[in-house]
């Protein structure tokens, strides 16, 4: 008996290495991507600024956009929420795949990867979709003149501040308050919505996806703001869902985020 347990904890430490190695090699790619510019054909560095794009710029310069330049900005948008999200849902998936295997004792080694990967899928699935989004509600603030196609970023100081005093106030929303909630209880989660097989796992992934994407859709959208490719902003924002998730004092952070991004839209409307 008691080899046989000491068997199944070497595979579960395997199998989660072979799960923690591909999780960070699909993150470390997707921040390669977003470093590299995300194929839009200019320098992360460069369009990385302290300031904010309505601040540098008087009007908006629109993009060439074309149905392949649309592809782009879809894949740009996904990888960068794949760097962004993925971190703070790796003990999620973790969690998932521990339990994968405690649920099928007798599975070949190996086997408990797969629907990791198809849990992986799902939750990355949602953030395809909100991807879509953004590149829509991009293409629309261009034609509108309110966003920079180079800059990738608000030039409207109206817009800037509106957007930041929306994150804000959804900080203080009690929906934030229960996606957030589901985000930091990972436990509950896989005892209350657990599902068998690859299928099941891809659709606990989607639902889980869900409910992070209810947590952090305004907060992504502050991308806006800063500059969708400025990567003082995607490394802040980043680190701000890594602790509201993760961190122990996470939830106490939120309403304090909220009010300062109100705070810090409505300073940028009297400034201007």
């Amino acid at each position: 008996m008691r080899e046989a347990t000491t068997r199944t904890e070497a595979l579960l430490r395997r199998e989660q290495l072979i799960i923690i190695a591909g999780l960070g090699a699909v993150i470390g790619l997707a921040w390669g991507h977003v470093l590299s510019g995300g194929g839009t054909g200019m320098s992360a560095i460069s369009m990385t600024s302290w300031r904010l794009p309505h601040a540098m710029m008087m009007e908006a310069t629109p993009a060439h956009w074309t149905p392949g330049y649309a592809l782009v900005m879809v894949a740009m948008w996904w990888t960068m929420m794949i760097a962004m999200m993925l971190p703070s849902a790796a003990p999620m998936v973790l969690l998932h795949a521990r339990v994968s295997r405690h649920a099928a004792r007798r599975a070949p080694a190996g086997t408990v990867a797969v629907p990791a990967a198809a849990f992986t899928a799902g939750y990355l699935a949602i953030w395809l979709c909100f991807s879509i989004l953004a590149t829509g509600l991009e293409w629309g603030l261009e034609r509108a003149g309110a966003v920079d196609g180079m800059m990738m970023g608000s030039v409207d100081v109206w817009l800037t501040g509106g957007l930041l005093v929306a994150a804000g106030l959804y900080q203080l929303s009690p929906l934030k308050g229960v996606c957030l909630s589901h985000c930091r209880a990972p436990v509950a989660y896989l005892s209350r919505h657990w599902r068998p097989g690859r299928s099941g796992a891809f659709l606990m992934g989607v639902e889980h996806g869900a409910f992070c994407l209810g947590c952090c859709w305004a907060l992504m959208l502050l991308l806006f703001a800063g500059g969708v490719m400025n990567l003082l902003w995607i490394a802040g924002l980043s680190a701000v869902v890594l602790v509201e998730k993760l961190a122990p004092f996470g939830a106490r952070l939120t309403p304090w985020l909220g009010f300062g991004l109100i705070t810090a839209g409505m300073a940028v409307v009297v400034v201007a």
